[in-house]
């Protein structure tokens, strides 16, 4: 569908480095647009324009009537900047302090490519904010009980891993495991690669792991650990830096260090792209054999690579479906439909995000299409229903 033009666009210019930060505000619905801040080298405003539409499509997408969760509008925040950068904090800090008027009002915002949640929330007090998530305090029925609940599920690990960090991966993982059995495709044996490891792809390839499937390539910012027998998935993890990057001296000794776009190649039946945007474009779509493409991250296949993937019979299950679980687990456990629990919140995120892509799949079926297209639609038909019953701010 024709997305129209956003709300609101805005860029920023830091006085102190020259570097520009954006910000870009799909819509608003009941006055408030949720979506993350990335900070990456080569970061522009229409890279975070389409992030911004692809958040309201997310909301809309796991809109719920009969749930305590209303969806938002979406938005979007990016600063162009190497995060392992010296100036990298004082940039964001500076750029959460011009952006303080907008978060206070309406734009609630948290972790992306690039930045911790931890460290936005430090800059973000340094910047005078009570919170990058403020502006929908007004929206909820009991504010305290709220930011307690969801403080609470900040604090609950899993096997050494923070509950936040696992709630996107465990959605993109239930997304494949829908799509496998939709085509009677057995877990064991189903080889799978990964681009990146940090929150969102280091959790989609545990959970995948756990479920069965073999993860036979990882690529991290080093380079590409593939091994066609399968990695020691929970080993890499722990040998992490706070950037996802593997400590490459617990490999096993099957292990194999490649290029870093040798995760394109790999002999598997899924690619997990969970890095960066645009990583798959006309040209090197041609190395790819898999059957699915799974979009961890957002916007990582290119429209013009898609069209030449379909036509080799590669599904692509789209970043607006398939990462949503991160988004959605927020104001899920913040306006109390789920608790403070791992237990609960992966039950949850499960039923949820099996029902929708099983709902994206059915409509590519019924109409001829791709997933991509089917979830167009989906929101579609969604939106003037959200928007007769909150109203909106184009």
């Amino acid at each position: 569908m024709t997305a129209p033009a956003p709300l609101m666009s805005l860029v920023w210019t830091d006085h102190v480095t020259g570097r520009q930060g954006f910000l870009v505000v799909d819509r608003l619905v009941r006055g408030v647009a949720s979506g993350g801040l990335r900070m990456r080298p080569g970061c522009t405003l229409q890279e975070v324009t389409g992030l911004a539409r692809g958040m309201t499509m997310k909301e809309a997408l796991h809109y719920n009537p009969d749930g305590r969760y209303i969806p938002l509008g979406g938005a979007k925040g990016g600063i162009d900047c190497d995060p392992q950068a010296p100036e990298a904090y004082g940039l964001l800090v500076r750029y959460l302090r011009a952006m303080r008027p907008y978060i206070e009002g309406f734009w609630t915002t948290g972790e992306d490519l690039g930045l911790t949640q931890d460290l936005v929330d430090r800059a973000a007090a340094e910047a005078g904010l009570v919170s990058s998530i403020q502006a929908v305090y007004p929206l909820l029925d009991d504010e305290t009980a709220a930011r307690a609940r969801l403080a609470d599920a900040f604090a609950v690990e899993v096997d050494g891993i923070g509950l936040d960090e696992l709630a996107g991966g465990c959605g993109v993982a239930e997304s494949v495991l829908a799509a496998l059995e939709r085509a009677s495709v057995p877990y064991a044996g189903t080889r799978v690669a990964v681009q990146g490891v940090g929150t969102m792809g280091g959790a989609t390839a545990r959970f995948l792991a756990r479920a069965g499937l073999t993860v036979v390539a990882v690529a991290d910012i080093k380079g590409t650990i593939a091994n066609p027998a399968g990695l020691d998935v929970e080993a890499l993890l722990a040998a992490r830096d706070g950037y996802g990057t593997v400590d490459r001296r617990v490999l096993c000794p099957g292990d194999r260090e490649l290029p870093g776009d040798a995760w394109l190649s790999a002999d598997a039946e899924v690619l997990v792209p969970a890095a960066v945007s645009y990583a798959i474009d006309t040209g090197n779509q041609e190395r790819i054999g898999a059957r699915w493409i799974v979009e961890a991250a957002n916007m990582p296949v290119l429209p013009e690579a898609e069209a030449s993937l379909a036509a080799r019979g590669v599904t692509v299950l789209p970043d607006v479906v398939v990462n949503s679980a991160t988004n959605a687990w927020w104001w899920w456990t913040l306006f109390g439909d789920i608790g403070a629990d791992a237990d609960e919140a992966f039950a949850y995120i499960r039923r949820s995000m099996r029902a929708l892509t099983a709902l994206m799949l059915d409509r590519a079926d019924d109409d001829g299409t791709t997933p991509r297209a089917a979830a167009h639609a989906l929101v579609t038909d969604r939106l003037p229903v959200i928007a007769e019953r909150f109203g909106w701010y184009r």
